[in-house]
């Protein structure tokens, strides 16, 4: 629902909100329904079904990600140790004052 509201007052979102997401908003309760049939019916022991909370994307994503990988065997590997090189002479380099277009981080 609140997805749907902001698609509906943020002028920004408006390009994302479409007659489907309408329909689905007002069949919520026999999508809800469905889905839980589905589950009831679908989740086993050899086959479960695991829910990941998708309220906030990124944390979504990241929990997914971490679910999976814990599900794969692995052995930690030895690595060697890294000693960064210092780094060559300056030679008066100095950055330029540029004026960079940066993307912006979200």
């Amino acid at each position: 629902t609140k997805r749907f509201e902001e698609r509906i007052t943020d002028p920004r979102k408006h390009w994302k909100l479409s007659p489907m997401d309408l329909e689905s908003h007002r069949r919520w309760y026999d999508y809800s329904k469905t889905k839980d049939r589905m589950f009831a019916e679908t989740d086993t022991k050899a086959s479960p079904w695991h829910v990941i909370d998708g309220d906030n994307k990124k944390r979504a994503r990241l929990n997914c990600i971490s679910h999976i990988l814990a599900t794969i065997p692995y052995k930690s590997i030895k690595t060697k140790k890294v000693k960064m090189p210092a780094r060559q002479d300056s030679d008066g380099y100095k950055a330029p004052d540029y004026p960079y277009k940066w993307v912006n981080n979200y």
